[in-house]
């Protein structure tokens, strides 16, 4: 944007532990047309209407954080996601291959390590550094591992943390109550405020909740830098009934950004959402087309993250700037535990 976005307050813990619940958070309402007014989370079954879909991702977080043995007390390498089309053993299930990963010391990022080191990880585990990604942050490396990587990582990982988060919270405070597919390095965290509760008086009020998937990579994304490629599977069930919702007047409104990557990859050449999986590349940039979404359920960003260019693009730079000065001026706060914006085109 050209214009630099007010930015709330960071959230430094769950909201529960602020509050009474996960849905104890704020809600920013945003029109495309330029109005904004200001709700909590448990009242959104009031703001949406009979027919509506919210497209939730079931994809849950993994523990990715692994700490490096060696002289830097405090280095941990974060595992990203797979690298796709580079090495058969490079999938969740298996004991390792190529992946990109992210090298922190201290919470913030590690511009060390060389082509070919070698980092020995605990239980024997060992990833050896290829090569540096376009972007410069991420590396490719090979793990070898004595297990399976989700196997590794529930003995040795942690969820990935940065430095706003007041201390280390069990894994638990990073997964969505519906999560239901291990793959993500970091919790879609949109989805986070659902309750049991609020997803069954959404139902009962004929507000539709239909699911897919889309494994998150490192979420620490730099000025100017592009996501990378994600896996995701939009089932066929989920295609039929956002194509039934939305030609029946129904809005879809899709829950995260993750989301709406998975969706826009699934779009056909009639702008039908259909059964899609693989990896996805696309980048939603401000004059981007979207086709297969109405509104965006997202948390508040920092100012320079990449996903203000998908924000943009689905509310208009106008409203986004409204929308971030207004949460900023009322106290709204940001990141994975912080109030949510809900944007209607």
């Amino acid at each position: 944007m050209s214009t630099v976005l007010a930015e709330p307050a960071e959230a430094r813990e769950p909201a529960e532990l602020r509050g009474h619940g996960r849905d104890d958070v704020r809600l920013l309402v945003a029109h495309r047309g330029g109005l904004v007014s200001h709700a909590h989370f448990s009242e959104l079954p009031e703001l949406l209407a009979p027919g509506d879909l919210l497209a939730i991702n079931t994809s849950a977080t993994l523990p990715a954080a692994i700490p490096v043995r060696g002289d830097q007390a405090d280095l941990r390498l974060h595992l990203s996601s797979p690298a796709p089309n580079r090495d058969p053993g490079g999938e969740r299930g298996s004991r390792g291959g190529a992946w990109h990963v992210e090298l922190r010391l201290g919470g913030e990022r590690f511009g060390g390590g060389a082509e070919g080191d070698v980092l020995l990880l605990p239980g024997g585990g060992m990833a050896v550094l290829l090569e540096r990604d376009a972007g410069g942050r991420l590396w490719l490396a090979t793990l070898q591992l004595p297990a399976a990587v989700p196997h590794y990582l529930a003995r040795h990982g942690e969820p990935i943390r940065y430095a706003h988060a007041a201390q280390a919270w069990p894994l638990e405070r990073y997964q969505t109550v519906y999560a239901n597919a291990p793959g993500s390095a970091e919790m879609p965290s949109a989805g986070r405020a659902f309750t049991p509760e609020l997803v069954t008086q959404l139902v009962a009020a004929g507000i539709d909740v239909a699911p897919l998937v889309l494994h998150t990579g490192v979420s620490s994304l730099e000025a100017g830098e592009l996501p990378h490629a994600e896996w995701f599977r939009v089932p066929p069930s989920t295609a039929a009934r956002i194509n039934l919702a939305r030609e029946l007047g129904g809005r879809v409104i899709a829950v995260g950004t993750t989301a709406v990557r998975a969706l826009e990859s699934a779009v056909d050449g009639d702008e039908r959402v259909g059964e899609r999986q693989g990896w996805t590349d696309l980048v939603i940039e401000p004059h981007s087309p979207i086709r297969a979404v109405d509104g965006l359920l997202s948390g508040f960003h920092d100012r320079d993250s990449s996903h203000l260019a998908m924000l943009e693009a689905i509310g208009g730079a106008g409203l986004l700037e409204r929308s971030y000065e207004e949460a900023a001026e009322a106290g709204y706060l940001r990141h994975e535990f912080g109030d949510l914006h809900l944007i209607l085109r």
